[in-house]
């Protein structure tokens, strides 16, 4: 038979499973890992066991840079010393455990918990909720910042349309705010904190919005 003949039979094509086992089996990365992957890997690192990140859509980074621009513009008159960022930076909630938050506010009483290479329990995430990470970022991630100490998580849902803002209470979340079309949502922690709830939607589709009209 022909080599490139119709009728020769396919190539079996396998990952290169010499150049895998160079890496640690799940369950098993470290840190130190972690933080050797090149820099354009999207993953989280939870409990020693790699998760991939969804790609960020158009709309997503919109409103990602739309309550970044927000936050970052009050804290600046607020709260001189604050830094606020935006993914990917990984924070570290425990040992072996890091994830990258949307964005991230650290106050300046807390600045020392600022490190080059990772964030250790900020006072404000929040996360723009992915269709693909849906269980992740509601559930999995309000156990884990809560876990870590993060007195605030505002958890942005385009699919339901819904700002929910949790404020800690002891060990766990308790919710301060459920925001739906036409509420302004308010933070806890940041008296005077506020994000009218449909500009967030219009920032996502690319229109004005109030704040920058």
């Amino acid at each position: 038979m022909a080599p490139g003949s119709d009728n020769e039979p396919a190539a079996i094509k396998e990952p290169a499973w010499d150049v895998a086992y160079l890496f640690p089996l799940q369950g098993e990365w470290t840190e130190e890992d972690y933080f050797s992957l090149p820099d354009n890997t999207r993953v989280e690192l939870v409990e020693g066991r790699l998760e991939r990140l969804p790609m960020p859509t158009t709309s997503h980074q919109r409103i990602v840079a739309f309550l970044f621009g927000l936050l970052l513009a009050f804290v600046s008159r607020r709260y001189p010393g604050a830094e606020v960022l935006f993914a990917s930076l990984p924070i570290r909630l425990g040992p072996n455990v890091l994830r990258e938050p949307d964005v991230v506010l650290m106050l300046p009483e807390h600045r020392h918990r600022i490190h080059e290479q990772y964030w250790e329990a900020p006072d404000m995430v929040m996360e723009v909720v992915s269709p693909k990470n849906r269980a992740t970022d509601i559930r999995d991630k309000r156990r884990e910042y809560a876990r870590a100490g993060i007195p605030e998580y505002w958890i942005v849902d385009p699919q339901a349309k819904i700002i929910t803002v949790l404020k800690l209470c002891g060990e766990s979340y308790a919710v301060h705010g459920e925001y739906g079309p036409g509420d302004v949502a308010e933070s806890a922690l940041l008296e005077g904190f506020r994000v009218e709830v449909d500009d967030i939607w219009r920032a996502a589709s690319g229109a004005s919005t109030s704040s920058n009209l």
